[in-house]
């Protein structure tokens, strides 16, 4: 850490001062990838307890998504298990506990109470673990649970869907839903690590797997033109959710995502931009029109089709450029249209465009969208006409109903 107090000039007034205090912080956390994190033989766990205090022995706690649970019956013994084979590193303070996962977890404010009064009730500090084991959403409560109890106790985060691997677990951004708002309460606060095992994919829906596919896709088509080239070549593979294809595309993911957060310039948002968001700011709204019956990432994938098409409409991205988007998300195997799409109030105003105005107050400044200059590049801007959008929506239902 560095840091500077700097005396500002006065006005020749002895009676106020005026001091600059700077310093920077460096943050450091690995992405791990490997299979079956909890066998007895897999040091992973182990290394990255030990990783800055080698000679300490840990205390930690594990909660584990419900859904996982459901699906690795013997993941709570493996935890136990593995804690005892290496009883010289860790000590597992109590048996790894089960909690609901999905994103109604994120709107239960006494849930996140009860986690938090469990780690008191534990004697857990700041030199212990929390571990989550989950998808998405249980990892964004989890993370929040853990960086607001005494202010920040260390928090590894183990992604259990494509989604999450590829993209949201590997950030600094963790929260929970309030006053009908998404992700209204949190905090940025980096793990301590990230440890992906794809065992836990191999049980998901192939629904599940597609969703988190459009991840991929977008962060392709502002930062990767090869990746998207890439993504084209190996749709059928991934639509299909063949191994090696889908292992590759999530640790390429990851790495555009990783890349941004440490070199973007703003991985705490403390500006306007989300520049990791291209395509959702429909895409939050859709979530809520339709009650989350959409995955998040499948209303990704139709708010990147609109925006690829509203970005050649309002000649930024060259005409065929959308067709492109369009043609490989229907590959992989996306739906592209939902009636949501076209929800009005009372006084026949669309719905969809108030997603604009809550995605400018989630941070806050000028409204700040990115849109496409071309197939790996991304542009951000301070406007959307709302009569193009309509235009964008219609091409985008008549291309999927046929019309």
């Amino acid at each position: 850490m560095s840091a500077e107090i700097t005396s500002l000039p006065q006005r020749g007034d002895d009676r106020s001062a005026v001091y600059l205090q700077s310093f920077a912080v460096r943050y450091e956390y690995p992405v791990c990838f490997t299979e079956h994190l909890f066998a007895h033989d897999n040091l992973v766990f182990r290394e990255t307890l030990l990783r800055r205090e080698p000679q300490r022995r840990h205390r930690f706690v594990a909660f584990v998504d419900a859904n996982v649970a459901a699906s690795f019956p013997s993941l709570t013994h493996d935890i136990a298990g593995y804690a005892g084979v290496h009883g010289d590193a860790m000590q597992l303070v109590t048996a790894a506990e089960v909690v609901p996962g999905g994103e109604q977890v994120k709107n239960d404010p006494a849930l996140l109470t009860r986690l938090q009064q469990r780690l008191v009730d534990l004697g857990l500090d700041r030199h212990a673990f929390v571990v989550g084991i989950g998808g998405g959403a249980f990892l964004d409560l989890i993370g929040y649970v853990a960086s607001s109890t005494h202010r920040g106790i260390r928090h590894i985060r183990v992604p259990t869907t494509v989604l999450a691997q590829n993209d949201s677990g590997v950030g600094v951004k963790n929260g929970v839903n309030a006053f009908g708002v998404k992700n209204l309460i949190g905090s940025f606060a980096p793990p301590f690590a990230v440890l992906n095992d794809s065992v836990f994919l191999r049980t998901l829906q192939p629904r599940d797997k597609i969703a988190g596919i459009a991840e991929a896709v977008k962060v392709a088509l502002i930062r990767d033109r090869m990746f998207f080239e890439w993504l084209e070549a190996k749709a059928g593979a991934l639509r299909e959710c063949e191994g090696a294809a889908m292992a590759r595309m999530i640790r390429r993911c990851a790495e555009l995502h990783m890349r941004q957060i440490a070199h973007g310039g703003d991985p705490f948002e403390t500006g306007s931009a989300r520049p990791l968001d291209y395509g959702h700011w429909s895409a939050h709204k859709l979530e809520a029109l339709t009650a989350h019956e959409l995955r998040h990432g499948e209303a990704v994938a139709i708010g990147l089709a609109l925006d690829a098409r509203y970005s050649v409409q309002v000649g930024m991205l060259a005409g065929g450029g959308e067709e492109r988007v369009h043609a490989l998300l229907k590959r992989l195997g996306f739906h592209l249209w939902h009636a949501a799409l076209e929800s009005r109030d009372s006084d026949g105003h669309w719905l969809l465009l108030r997603g604009l105005q809550e995605f400018r107050e989630h941070l806050g400044g000028d409204l700040t969208i990115t849109l496409l200059r071309d197939i790996g590049v991304g542009e951000e801007v301070h406007h959307m006409d709302p009569d193009e959008i309509l235009r964008a929506l219609a091409w985008l239902r008549r291309r999927e109903q046929g019309a």
